[in-house]
């Protein structure tokens, strides 16, 4: 596949200015006179200008162009960036083919282990970014982050988006994790559909009371989609469905670095931004921005192999009155993280793991001869 064919390059204006020398620009391969070689890269940039999924907003050319100029600006952190800027994805003739080019493009990256980071575009973009993995033969998890849960029965592509990935068939959702949502904007019924499945969801309130407490759930999944619009207007005034009440910048940013050092996050999306809204200093294009940095910084933070049977982890086994008699778990000796394991059993769903992500409260629950709610929910998820 002639990857070049699909992407438009970043302005000339932008490619030939004068960035200092540590700045984010000098220490990655862009699209610029040339296609850029991304053979042995990790992170892959791709700009998106799609927004036929949403109303009021017309397709453009430069939502992605003021992210990345501030991301530009920005100071390389630590690590040996091996990082690549493909450009602006092209869109298709309809927002289906948009859909499907985002879709070919996210497969082939991950397949050559290229973490593929997609920004700018409305939030329904998401499910090109969820069907490159239908084809890996294994269950996947999703995180979103996001106001609203975007399951309407009909409107907008970016109003019912969600409900289409977890409707798709082929079936190869193993948990959808919804943080960020917000009571007053969010039908009671979803919750409760979400609930009856199993999946995963934290409205925004919960999640400031124990913010340590998501990093499990960041932890657990594949790929993460956020819209900014779970972020404040005050800070984000160019989300194209901006909320006056949400996130956080810095919380924001915090999520960001925990999905980066999640060691089996394969790809990212920010979405939802649109630069006809922004201020004239262009402030959501650098939040946007600090949150790329954010999970790149945690990328290159990565420390756990996975592997449990390695000396890299320490095993704790807890006894119960009751079943299961015993949980076992392991904690990284190189990032003091947890996981615990689910006991396999003939009907465990292909291609998933049993150790899951935990926290040591998960652990605490235990000892005191308590099953632990998200060992639970696990099983219930994969039998």
């Amino acid at each position: 596949m002639d990857l070049q064919l699909f992407f438009d390059p970043i302005p000339e204006s932008l490619y030939q200015r004068k960035f200092p020398h540590q700045s984010y620009f000098n220490h990655l391969h862009h699209f610029g006179e040339t296609f850029p070689d991304f053979q042995g890269m990790q992170i892959a940039f791709i700009g998106l200008e799609e927004y036929r999924g949403t109303s009021g907003v017309d397709n453009g050319s430069t939502s992605a162009h003021a992210i990345r100029e501030k991301l530009y600006s920005l100071k390389k952190g630590q690590g040996q960036y091996k990082i690549v800027d493909l450009g602006n994805l092209k869109s298709g003739e309809t927002l289906k083919e948009t859909q499907q080019l985002i879709r070919s493009i996210g497969e082939l990256l991950i397949k050559m282990q290229i973490l593929p980071v997609f920004f700018g575009g409305s939030h329904d973009l998401d499910f090109g970014q969820y069907l490159s993995y239908e084809k890996m033969k294994k269950m996947v998890s999703l995180l979103t982050i996001d106001a609203k849960m975007d399951m309407e029965e009909e409107g907008n592509a970016d109003q019912i988006h969600s409900q289409d990935i977890i409707l798709h068939k082929p079936n190869f959702l193993f948990n959808y994790c919804h943080l960020g949502y917000q009571s007053f904007l969010t039908d009671n019924d979803l919750v409760n559909t979400l609930e009856k499945l199993y999946f995963d969801h934290v409205r925004l309130g919960s999640l400031r009371d124990n913010f340590k407490e998501i990093e499990p759930l960041i932890r657990n999944a594949d790929l993460m989609s956020f819209d900014v619009c779970s972020i404040k207007s005050t800070d984000v005034p160019g989300a194209i469905d901006a909320q006056p009440f949400g996130l956080t910048a810095e919380e924001a940013c915090q999520i960001c670095w925990f999905a980066g050092m999640n060691e089996k996050l394969s790809s990212a999306g920010f979405y939802g931004y649109h630069h006809s809204y922004d201020d004239k200093r262009h402030q959501t294009a650098g939040v946007i921005a600090t949150m790329i940095w954010y999970f790149v910084e945690g990328f290159y933070h990565r420390k756990d192999s996975l592997s449990f049977k390695s000396n890299d982890y320490t095993k704790y086994t807890v006894s119960l009155d009751g079943k299961p008699s015993t949980i076992h778990f392991y904690k990284s000796k190189l990032s003091g993280k947890w996981w615990m394991e689910i006991p396999k059993d003939q009907k465990e769903r292909i291609g998933r793991d049993t150790i899951i992500p935990c926290s040591y409260q998960d652990y605490l629950t235990a000892q005191k001869g308590e099953i632990p709610e998200r060992w639970v929910n696990a099983q219930l998820k994969l039998y």
